[in-house]
């Protein structure tokens, strides 16, 4: 599980070196058609046999995978990766505080909002569109879990997830032509990008899965805490980004906030769903 994290966080960090050659959007291109290529490979979805009814929620979680990754590591280009990542996780921590019904989480959902709030507070120097880049992301999130849910239900397995990035790998064919033309990568950016492919969607899907089979999925939503943390501190070391120690304190009290959820909760709803979808 720390394994998994680890490797999506520098993942992105390496995706955002290729930022000044191709952009964001090339990288989260070449970054889709890793997932699409690994889940396709992997899975084998037998998409001739889908129905209309198993089609809707599949393109509906194709259109988010590809909004929320390009809206993500926009984000991470303006206001840089640990406070992406750490807004970002608001999405799969607001669907968790939906479904509980304990006092504690109320206060949960009121600390949550308190640290949100210090982390978008209005600076001379704040960065708006990167902020609400970052929320779209979390909001993409939160959709992903409904979704996937969803598609659980309707279509057996993981193929619905493996169709869903095949989809989404195949919208941003124009998309990745277009900005790579436009922006030719060196062999450095493309690598980086290919990279970032590997570590934030690869190596995330094959240690989920086999993580899931030893640890109950709660436990799993906990440990997901660490993501926010780990791109902070990469962010850091890796790319020079340090946060303000008020931000820090943010940072934690949204970890710790999803940790007492799903703790309590006793169920994955912001963890074992959630975290499949940063493998898209």
């Amino acid at each position: 599980m720390l394994g998994s994290g680890l490797s999506n966080q520098s993942g992105a960090a390496v995706g955002s070196l290729a930022f000044p050659m191709i952009g964001p959007v090339g990288v989260v291109a070449v970054r889709q058609w890793v997932a699409a290529c690994v889940l396709v490979a992997g899975v084998r979805p037998r998409v001739r046999g889908f129905s209309a009814y198993q089609w809707r929620p599949v393109l509906g979680l194709a259109v988010v995978f590809a909004t929320m990754n390009l809206s993500l590591y926009a984000a991470i280009d303006r206001v840089g990766l640990g406070l992406a990542v750490t807004l970002e996780f608001v999405g799969p921590l607001g669907v968790a505080l939906a479904g509980a019904r304990r006092r504690v989480d109320l206060g949960c959902a009121l600390a949550v909002l308190a640290a949100v709030a210090v982390l978008t507070r209005p600076q001379p120097s704040s960065d708006y569109l990167g902020v609400g880049l970052a929320l779209l992301a979390a909001v993409c999130w939160a959709c992903y879990i409904l979704l996937n849910r969803e598609v659980g239900r309707r279509v057996p397995g993981a193929q619905g997830s493996a169709a869903a990035a095949a989809v989404s790998g195949v919208l941003y064919l124009p998309v990745g032509v277009v900005a790579l033309w436009h922006h030719p990568p060196t062999a450095g950016a493309l690598g980086a990008a290919l990279v970032a492919g590997v570590l934030s969607s690869a190596v995330p899907f094959v240690a989920d899965l086999l993580a899931l089979r030893r640890v109950p999925s709660h436990h799993f939503g906990v440990w997901m805490s660490v993501n926010p943390v780990f791109a902070a501190l990469i962010g850091w070391v890796v790319l020079g980004e340090w946060m303000a120690g008020v931000a820090w304190v943010a940072v934690a009290v949204i970890v710790g906030t999803n940790a007492v959820v799903v703790a309590g909760s006793g169920s994955g709803g912001g963890g074992e769903d959630g975290k499949r979808g940063r493998g898209g």
